[in-house]
């Protein structure tokens, strides 16, 4: 009877507060030394989300892999990706959804996250692990805005890496069926270090506060009853 290879997980990361969540829960079911950290550079418009990975790996003691993409977006006008002509948005992905008459938002990045996992489970067997982790959830894929996180998605790529690999390798996806608020009330039980993180897509020394990400940010830690500690960090810097 063969034995049961030992479980080790490869997370993707991005230094924002789902996959430091992801991240943080994989380290207290598995320790550390059974989890590396995957962070992949596509041509984004900052590194601050990289620096803010980079702290987090550090943090908690994980084996930090890079992984850069860029050039297969080369062609896309994302507006996320820092050749793009098109600003960010400045409103919610509600009111980006009202305009886009059921496309995804101008954020999306074109099957990003389809990539993403095929070159975190390449490089998870690589490394001998069992799983690759992925901290996609609900509130970005509710009415279609990043269609590459929804629970369909995540069922078909999990399919395809489970037969892709000879079954030597499974998808862990979760947070999907969480709204943002349930990761910070679940990151807030693990103790999770939220002012080492960085969510917003203009990148700078403080955020905008007005993008996508960092309303359904602000609306998360609102949700649990407590202050960003990013940006009481910010506000402290400014005092001084």
């Amino acid at each position: 009877m063969s034995e049961r290879p030992r479980e080790r997980a490869l997370v993707l990361t991005s230094g924002g507060v789902d996959s430091s969540t992801l991240l943080a829960l994989k380290v207290e079911q598995l320790g550390a030394e059974d989890v590396f950290a995957l962070c992949v550079f596509y041509g984004q418009r900052h590194r601050r989300e990289l620096d803010s990975a980079r702290a987090i790996a550090r943090h908690y003691g994980v084996e930090q892999r890079f992984c850069d993409l860029s050039g297969i977006f080369s062609d896309s006008d994302c507006s996320l990706l820092e050749h793009s002509s098109e600003q960010v948005p400045r409103e919610s992905y509600a009111e980006q959804l009202e305009k886009t008459d059921g496309a995804p938002v101008s954020t999306y990045v074109p099957f990003r996250n389809g990539l993403f996992l095929s070159a975190a489970a390449a490089e998870a067997l690589s490394l001998r692990c069992t799983e690759v982790c992925y901290g996609a959830h609900h509130d970005d894929w509710a009415g279609n805005a990043y269609p590459d996180c929804s629970a369909a998605f995540v069922d078909a790529m999990g399919a395809a890496i489970e037969e892709g690999t000879g079954g030597q390798l499974h998808l862990e996806a979760p947070f999907v069926r969480w709204s943002k608020a349930d990761i910070v009330r679940e990151g807030l039980r693990l103790g999770v270090p939220y002012e080492l993180t960085w969510s917003c897509y203009n990148g700078g020394d403080r955020p905008c506060g007005t993008c996508g990400t960092c309303i359904d940010r602000a609306r998360a830690f609102a949700a649990c009853g407590v202050a960003d500690p990013l940006l009481e960090s910010t506000a402290e810097d400014e005092e001084v």
